[in-house]
């Protein structure tokens, strides 16, 4: 492996720990805020008992994602020298807004949250709880509009003297449709997995027979919460892949293993990918698959008989629907490169006006300059098997979910679920599933986009640091022995928790 390749592995590696803890602390905070709302409304000091469960085990959770999102921030200038020098006046203003001001009100909150009980009014820590929801929120949609930028980079102008991205225009980075629709799809993800965390949790309690009129009351509440999350996670997933067709459609060819375009798409609901399947041969695409007639075409472009492009038609280009080919933007990229190359040459030998003639004509191709840095066309597909199986692992979850929350509700009204075993033990075992199709959906949003750091602009392995791989190597390890220890850590501390209960945490104890 080169040093990209162990770069990019333990920036991975980060973002998968990191990304177990974070969507749990973004619906968590907001099921706690809810409970804690119906405890103030009705004085119930069963539901105070039921909000300081959850507190705490949301507490543990947010310490240890902090953590892991410290280390992934360094990341950046330790790894990625040379991107964070390229693009830092644009891709850090988000997250130095995230750091000063999301951070400080979730930090400054979760002290009043977590230690506050019988200090502070009810009132006003009812208004912590709600703060700390809206702050851990507001720190995702700061650090996903970094992220969204990287997808889809608008509002900035390349500065050809000091060869870096300066911001343009803020408000063009922060409202960018991409931006949007990834925080809203986002955090109706880790909103549908906490559901799934509290219903297994709770579905535990039923099943040993503990803590029954807790259990009940929990489960209606993240069902409720976890099903009108999904179908919000409906909607936005419709709004991101019409964003990604836009935007990024390789991405989306790769997400459904489409190789030739085809107008009327149908959506793959089911398939196995053919992996002998090469770029251009003739070879079928699937095994065998079962599509959704017309759906990718409305998905994408909302238009039944859109023309969706296939891998072929973005590498070897489609004149008749205006694709154009990597390797013509391969050309024009390398034209750019040169271009700027052969303006600085003209400005240090003091030749203004054959400098501006240069600049002229890189300006031309400028949209192309990230392409100049390839040499083969097929360097720009990501890896299709991984994004196919991402996605459609992850809409195949979601949809899993919503059948389990309606199953739950309808229970729940009827009186049944208790006796309901097998419903009580699927919930359960579906505990990791909330957090598997987050990582998936991760997967698909990053994998997806390669061979960028930033779409189109600048490639991977163009933003990495100059560093020795062994160190990185090395550092690899250590990072992967590190957050092991912390999920195991954190799997004990939570476990130890959900054993004792809320009932044995009301004993004696004035905090949670």
């Amino acid at each position: 492996m080169e040093l990209v390749d162990w770069s990019r592995a333990q920036f991975a590696l980060t973002a998968i720990y990191h990304f177990l803890f974070v969507p749990l602390t973004l619906g968590l905070s907001f099921l706690v805020a809810i409970m804690e709302t119906i405890y103030v409304k009705t004085g119930d000091e069963e539901w105070l008992a039921t909000t300081k469960f959850w507190v705490k085990l949301f507490g543990i959770n947010f310490v240890i994602g902090v953590a892991t999102g410290l280390i992934m921030e360094f990341e950046f200038g330790t790894n990625w020298a040379a991107y964070s020098w390229i693009v830092g006046d644009i891709f850090g203003a988000p997250l130095a807004i995230e750091g000063i001001f999301a951070f400080f009100l979730e930090s400054t909150f979760f002290v009043v949250l977590f230690f506050g009980w019988n200090r502070v009014s009810k009132k006003f820590h009812l208004l912590s709880s709600w703060l700390v929801a809206i702050g851990t929120n507001l720190s995702a949609l700061w650090i996903l509009v970094a992220n969204g930028w990287m997808q889809h980079p608008v509002g900035m102008i390349f500065n050809p003297d000091s060869m870096r991205y300066e911001m343009g225009n803020f408000w063009d980075v922060i409202f960018s449709p991409v931006a949007v629709a990834k925080f809203l799809h986002t955090i109706g993800g880790g909103y549908v997995t906490a559901a799934i965390f509290v219903v297994g949790v709770s579905a535990w309690f039923l099943i040993r027979g503990r803590e029954l009129h807790f259990a009940r009351r929990s489960i209606i509440v993240a069902a409720s919460f976890g099903l009108f999350a999904s179908i919000f996670l409906l909607l936005s997933g419709d709004e991101s892949a019409h964003q990604v067709a836009q935007k990024q459609p390789m991405k989306l060819a790769a997400m459904e293993g489409l190789y030739t375009g085809e107008g009327r798409a149908g959506i793959v609901a089911f398939g196995i990918l053919n992996l002998d399947k090469e770029i251009g041969d003739d070879k079928p695409e699937f095994f065998g698959d079962i599509q959704i007639p017309f759906a990718l075409s409305i998905l994408g472009y909302h238009d039944i008989n859109a023309f969706v492009p296939g891998i072929n038609d973005l590498i070897a280009g489609n004149e008749k629907f205006n694709v154009m080919s990597a390797g013509e933007k391969i050309s024009r990229g390398q034209s750019a490169l040169s271009n700027l190359a052969q303006y600085h040459e003209a400005k240090k030998a003091g030749d203004n006006e054959k400098a501006a003639d240069h600049l002229a004509a890189f300006d031309v191709n400028q949209s192309y300059m990230g392409y100049g840095h390839f040499s083969d066309p097929k360097q720009t597909v990501p890896p299709i098997a991984l994004t196919f199986y991402s996605f459609h692992l992850m809409v195949g979850l979601g949809s899993f979910f919503i059948v389990l929350f309606l199953v739950l509700l309808y229970l729940s009204m009827t009186n049944e679920l208790i006796n309901t075993r097998w419903a009580l033990w699927v919930t359960l075992f579906s505990i990791p599933l909330g957090f598997i199709a987050c990582e998936a959906g991760w997967i698909v949003a990053e994998v997806g986009r390669q061979p960028w750091v930033i779409q189109d602009l600048l490639p991977t392995m163009k933003g990495v640091s100059a560093l020795n791989p062994l160190s990185v190597q090395i550092t690899f390890w250590m990072f992967a022995a590190l957050f092991t220890a912390l999920l195991i850590a954190e799997i004990k501390i939570m476990v130890a928790a959900i054993a004792h209960g809320p009932l044995i945490m009301e004993k004696g104890e004035d905090h949670v």
